[in-house]
């Protein structure tokens, strides 16, 4: 099965993986944002994998909502929200990086 999606949350206060975390995905198409599958949860290394099926993956704008507070309920941001955008359809790993009162991402590999 070819990659479209995938994501990886380390908690950086206690350096590890940030498991069973709900992950959501959307597209930006004709001026809305449109979920694209149900509710996907981080594995117990932090990972969501094959976040979008294959027949919807296509370039454009995408978004990532991470319900944080489900795993750290004291935490500043109860979710996080990452928007970014698509030129192809190859793999894109877009990970977050986690602490009580901040985060991270970049483009991964």
């Amino acid at each position: 099965m070819a990659k479209t999606l995938t994501t990886h949350i380390l908690d950086l206060s206690c350096g590890r993986p940030a498991c069973h975390v709900p992950v959501r995905v959307e597209n930006f198409i004709s001026e809305e944002w449109i979920p694209i599958s149900t509710t996907a949860k981080t594995n117990d290394d932090g990972r969501a994998l094959d976040l979008v099926p294959t027949d919807k993956w296509q370039p454009g704008r995408w978004r990532i909502i991470f319900d944080v507070e489900s795993y750290m309920a004291d935490g500043f941001f109860p979710s996080v929200t990452i928007e970014f955008r698509t030129t192809d359809t190859a793999h894109y790993h877009v990970p977050l990086l986690l602490n009580k009162f901040g985060y991270s991402t970049y483009r991964g590999s």
